[in-house]
């Protein structure tokens, strides 16, 4: 028997990886290269060699006992003070060993963060569509996810939408840009117009409203740039995963990222920390934390992801579908040629498409293809979804 609250969100919840699984399946009974299987943002595109190089290096020179034992909660000192040294160079931040707090990925870290300032019933606003699993994160802590739809012409925050959604309720602001799933990068002027109404909004509330910053994409976009929002908003936390841009989910290394102008800093550092023991995340990975002293400006060849999206979406939108051109991400957006996303993703099935309802990411009527796959299988994909498309016409 488990747990009422968990048993009525597995209820209200489309289980993404479950659709991936079902791919998997399916290409055992036709064949892999008959399944065109875009559910789950799993990198395609190998790791740096410098990665392994690394983690081999370590393990060879280290001492065991050292290395594999307990460091302390928030991380190894040296390498929370490298990271903090590279973000002051890369984006002219002005951080310092001790904001820096290493996390099992940027899951852990949301969650961290929700756990140090949610009481039951604070706010969280977010904007949508938005990544499916931010209101499990919320919400297990007793939290409120509200969502501020964006402009779903150009994916862009709305200010009406968005002020509208706050409350004094509301701690804080969680922002994905580079977005899952719409892979839209938020302009300078998007970002200027939601921290303007957070200024706004501290002073009238008579609080801090934290702008929590989500940034696992922030090293996958393409030919544009992505606003460091420190430099928009003192009350800023950075949350930061490698598993993209080093192609390594399933190691979980991350951290969380405050300057000393944020306000309460010395408090939400120590709430932080006691978080990561009261979770039991006790502490990142020691050896993935070791491997940034050598990686930690590392990533992927990015320009892989660029050319699938660039076959994917030119042909889509010749064929007919609408879809919004993604900047970043390996996402793309895509209106459903029915109303109802989720039965538009069964009848795909029928061509050995799998993609993601848009109603899992708080976006009705849209889909999400994520394109982290060979471009061979892009390519082969584009006359089932051409077939699908002559389907609804007729």
């Amino acid at each position: 028997m488990i747990s009422k609250r968990l048993r009525g969100s597995l209820d209200s919840s489309i289980c993404i990886r479950d659709i991936f699984e079902e791919g998997k399946k399916m290409a055992a009974i036709y064949g892999s290269e008959n399944i065109f299987n875009f559910t789950i943002g799993n990198p395609s595109v190998e790791p740096p060699a410098a990665v392994n190089e690394a983690m081999k290096e370590i393990l060879d020179t280290e001492k065991p006992l050292a290395l594999h034992g307990y460091p302390a909660n928030v991380g190894h000192p040296e390498v929370r003070r490298h990271i903090a040294n590279y973000l002051n160079g890369k984006y002219d931040c002005h951080y310092t060993e001790q904001g820096i707090i290493m996390t099992s990925g940027a899951a852990a870290a949301i969650v961290v963060i929700a756990n140090s300032l949610l009481d039951n019933g604070d706010e969280v606003v977010t904007f949508a569509p938005y990544f499916w699993e931010y209101k499990s994160y919320v919400e297990t802590l007793y939290g409120k996810l509200v969502p501020a739809l964006c402009n779903m012409e150009t994916l862009q925050p709305d200010p009406e939408t968005f002020e509208a959604a706050l409350s004094p309720k509301t701690r804080f602001v969680l922002i994905n840009t580079p977005n899952n799933p719409t892979g839209a990068v938020y302009t300078e002027e998007s970002i200027r117009m939601v921290t303007d109404i957070l200024k706004k909004k501290q002073e009238e509330y008579g609080h801090p409203i934290y702008l929590v910053s989500d940034e696992p994409y922030r090293k996958l976009a393409y030919d544009i740039e992505v606003p460091y929002l420190t430099h928009y908003y003192e009350n800023t936390i950075v949350v930061y995963s490698y598993s993209k841009a080093l192609s390594i989910p399933g190691e979980r290394i991350g951290y969380i990222a405050m300057e000393s102008c944020v306000q309460d800093y010395e408090d939400l550092i120590a709430g932080m920390t006691a978080s990561m023991r009261y979770l039991g995340y006790v502490n990142a990975p020691s050896l993935q934390q070791k491997m940034l002293l050598k990686c930690v400006d590392a990533s992927v060849d990015i320009s892989i992801y660029q050319e699938t999206r660039d076959i994917l979406y030119h042909a889509l939108t010749e064929i007919g579908y609408t879809c919004i051109h993604p900047d970043g991400a390996f996402y793309l957006f895509l209106k459903a040629l029915e109303e109802d996303d989720t039965k538009f993703c069964e009848r795909a099935k029928e061509e050995k498409i799998l993609m993601a309802p848009g109603t899992a990411f708080y976006g009705p009527g849209w889909v999400r293809v994520s394109y982290c796959v060979p471009a061979d299988v892009a390519k082969r994909s584009v006359p089932a979804f051409k077939k699908l498309y002559d389907k609804y016409q007729k």
